[in-house]
């Protein structure tokens, strides 16, 4: 088996570039190298491009599209260059208990296309024969005990359920309570302090990228394995 032909694509939704997010992906992205896939970034915020605009070319009868969006625009060849790909990893920092926008709009461009309303005679949806290793990164201000409270789970699960059940496989790592400012001094943010916001990060940042390693070596390897 020619393992460098195992191309995995990492996929950052935040705009901060070599910030949380940016680091867990850079991560995943090392442990994918290691086993043997070539490997790319895409920066959401530096491409320009919009959401799914319903005009459903994708859900054709005999639709030419293939799994790519119909849309031509800045996002298309990073789509097309997906489509070829064994893993795909997505990350996103949380806003507002949502993956951010820039986020969302490439999910609704890359899964509606291989998604379909078409069922066979036992009432199955008909899955597209697009077999990939998925999985969602997050990256988060609250604690990990928090979760639970504000629904993080079901709201952030939802992302993990549409990649499995379009792409065959997904998973999710979260990365809690991070450090989000170089200086707290300057902010309006009394209700943490830096402090304790510092020692969490030296305690957990080094075992949450390394998480992220693992995880990019474990979706090659089962990728290699598929072939």
């Amino acid at each position: 088996m020619d393992n460098k032909t195992t191309k995995a694509v990492f996929v950052n939704g935040g705009p901060r570039k070599k910030w949380n997010t940016f680091k867990m992906l850079e991560s995943a992205m090392e442990g994918a190298r290691e086993a043997g896939a070539d490997v790319e970034m895409v920066n959401l915020y530096d491409i320009d491009f919009k959401g799914c605009k319903s005009c459903f070319a994708c859900q054709l009868k005999e639709a030419k599209t293939d799994g790519v969006c119909a849309i031509r625009d800045d996002l298309r060849p990073v789509l097309e260059r997906v489509r070829e790909a064994n893993v795909i990893v997505i990350g996103s920092p949380v806003y507002l208990s949502y993956p951010t926008g820039e986020t969302r709009s490439f999910l609704e461009r890359l899964v509606f296309p291989n998604f379909t309303y078409d069922i066979d005679e036992q009432g199955n949806r008909r899955r597209p024969i697009n077999d990939k290793q998925t999985a969602m990164i997050f990256t988060m201000n609250i604690p990990e005990e928090a979760m639970e409270d504000w629904k993080y789970p079901t709201l952030l699960g939802t992302c993990e359920k549409q990649l499995r059940e379009n792409f065959g496989h997904s998973e999710t790592l979260y990365a809690c309570n991070t450090y989000q400012f170089n200086d707290y001094s300057r902010y309006a943010m009394t209700m943490f302090k830096e402090e304790d916001k510092r020692k969490y990060r030296d305690g957990h940042w080094q075992s949450d990228l390394r998480n992220a390693y693992e995880l990019g070596q474990r979706l090659v390897v089962k990728a290699q394995k598929q072939k």
